[in-house]
């Protein structure tokens, strides 16, 4: 089989086509931008890692009148429309600039990196300072920019003041391409300067609004910000999201382009195991799988031999956003995320004209935001019961795929622990020491309500709420320690007291048996010995504890006491 070079961690077109590495044919985004070139501006909003900046980096490749880059399109899909590669492409004047590494702790920090992508900008374009066409005022504002010594108000003009010496240049007008836009936004949402920011983009964009040197402009970003925040008068705009379908099968793969992966490949036999992790996103009428995700395996099971999927998608974010909305004391919430854990769907109104400093004001903002950033995907129709109803802009949602319900789970944990972190423990081990078997029964109770379970209540669930709870305290917590005859769920010592707790679990397959479970659990602890290895250990005081649960509810009894 041919070697295939996947191109891992790789955004640039030319570079994946001028190496061979492997690339999906998404040149068909091209027509169809090109269709409605009349539109001044289109924003395409998706989540981060469905292949926005190499979409947008195709497009440059394509417009740039700098450029000879028709052997890149060769054999593509877009090459086999004549007509239109002669009238596009290398024809106009492009201007290409991402804005996903602006970031700082501060508004000064986050505007020196935001600058310096702009200074950067004008220097790939240091062939104006030569132009005969270009006046000395001009120029000088271009070499404020280029050296860094611009203000922030020029700083705001930049595009502007750049696609009008394009077009002077040229005598043509610009194609402006621009990366994740919404990121400076984001990060200043997060850090507290959002005003200061949300006031230089607004600076920023004017570059659409009135300019009689743009031919047309493409945006990506993971949130449509509503476009009074930040477009305001903008005329001509168009808007394609996660909800649209016209651009939707150019960005993420979908099934035919991952069955055509994993055959060139040699991995069809995995197919079963890329769905079930990477697949089931919903965007328009088309499934999409992630395809960060989805190389990221194929290389693995290529180059190292292993199968086990893993959550890739995970490590490109911090995925803080569900602990935040985990802390809501809405307990709605906690209820819903368990339907979704559980495999089921839910109904949510959503709001797609967001701005960053309101989304996590309301329990709806949330549920939109992790509906666009695509944490939560739509259901499709063949999912729904017949007798589902919506209003007016609601949707039923549901977790995409297991490496998603991954990230969730690991959300939902430390959460826990951080919940836990709060208990009162004084009260907890007060109760534990004195064998106080009610008000251990209600702590217990009262601590599973206000859980997400994730595992349907299954006795996994029960055993890490447990040891979750007990954990990280100044007492010795053995899981399933080695003990006389077998393996007690839980063992707890208190070596400055010289006082132990063996608790054993049970699972109760009603209310009515939960007693019942907590005597055989006493049984099985005195059975097994399971305290016998610790007494000999030299603990004087050895309480033992038979606790059965029925989903949020706990009945705790306690044994002979050594």
């Amino acid at each position: 089989m041919k070697y295939i070079n996947l191109p891992i961690g790789r955004s640039g077109f030319e570079d994946i086509r001028e190496n061979d590495y492997y690339y999906i044919d998404k040149t068909g985004l091209i027509e169809e931008l090109v269709k409605t070139h009349g539109t001044q501006v289109t924003l395409i909003t998706r989540p981060r890692r469905f292949g926005k900046t190499l979409a947008m980096s195709m497009l440059e490749s394509f417009f740039d009148i700098r450029k000879n880059t028709k052997r890149f399109f060769e054999g593509l899909e877009i090459s086999n429309n004549h007509e239109l590669c002669e009238q596009w492409i290398n024809q106009y004047p492009t201007v290409f600039v991402s804005f996903k590494s602006v970031d700082g702790l501060s508004f000064a920090e986050a505007y020196a990196q935001l600058a310096s992508v702009i200074s950067q900008l004008y220097r790939n374009h240091l062939y104006l300072m030569d132009s005969g066409k270009i006046n000395s005022y001009d120029k000088i504002y271009f070499d404020h920019i280029a050296s860094k010594t611009a203000s922030q108000n020029d700083i705001k003009n930049s595009l502007l003041e750049l696609s009008k010496m394009l077009e002077t240049h040229n005598g043509k007008p610009v194609i402006l391409l621009i990366d994740e836009y919404d990121v400076p936004l984001a990060k200043a949402s997060e850090k507290n300067y959002y005003p200061q920011m949300l006031d230089m983009m607004k600076g920023l964009l004017q570059a659409f609004k009135d300019n009689p040197s743009l031919k047309f402009a493409v945006l990506t970003g993971c949130l449509r910000i509503a476009k009074e925040s930040i477009f305001t008068g903008t005329n001509n705009f168009l808007s394609d999201t996660i909800s649209d379908t016209q651009l939707n099968e150019y960005f993420g793969f979908t099934e035919t382009e991952v069955q055509k992966i994993l055959e060139d490949t040699g991995c069809t036999e995995h197919a079963e195991r890329v769905k079930m992790w990477y697949d089931g996103y919903r965007f328009g009428n088309f499934d999409i799988y992630c395809p960060w995700d989805v190389l990221n395996y194929v290389n693995k099971v290529r180059t190292n031999h292993i199968t086990e999927p893993e959550s890739f998608w995970e490590h490109t974010s911090d995925n803080a956003i569900i602990g935040t909305f985990l802390s809501r004391d809405k307990s709605t919430v906690k209820e819903k995320m368990e339907i979704l854990m559980a495999g089921g769907y839910i109904k949510e109104t959503i709001t797609e004209n967001l701005t960053y400093d309101v989304m996590k004001s309301s329990e709806d903002n949330v549920w939109s935001l992790l509906y666009l950033t695509g944490y939560l995907t739509k259901v499709s129709p063949e999912e729904l019961e017949s007798s589902d109803t919506f209003g007016k802009g609601q949707l039923a949602l549901k977790i995409p795929n297991a490496e998603v319900k991954e990230i969730f789970k690991n959300s939902i944990d430390r959460w826990f622990c951080n919940q836990s972190a709060s208990c009162d423990y004084g009260k907890l081990w007060q109760s534990l020491w004195n064998a106080d078997t009610a008000d251990l029964s209600q702590q217990l109770s009262d601590l599973l309500f206000d859980t997400i379970s994730y595992h349907d209540y299954s006795e996994s669930f029960y055993h890490a709420f447990l040891t979750g709870l007990f954990s990280g305290t100044e007492y010795v917590v053995e899981s399933n320690y080695e003990n006389g005859l077998g393996r007690a769920d839980l063992l707890i010592k208190d070596r400055s007291n010289r006082r132990a707790a063996v608790i054993e679990a049970k699972i109760a397959r009603c209310e009515d048996r939960l007693e019942a479970e907590c005597d055989e659990a006493l049984k099985q602890i005195e059975k097994r010995q399971y305290a016998r290895r610790v007494e000999r250990a030299g603990y004087r005081s050895i309480v033992r504890f038979g606790m059965a649960f029925y989903r949020k509810s706990c009945v705790v009894k306690s044994g002979e006491t050594a």
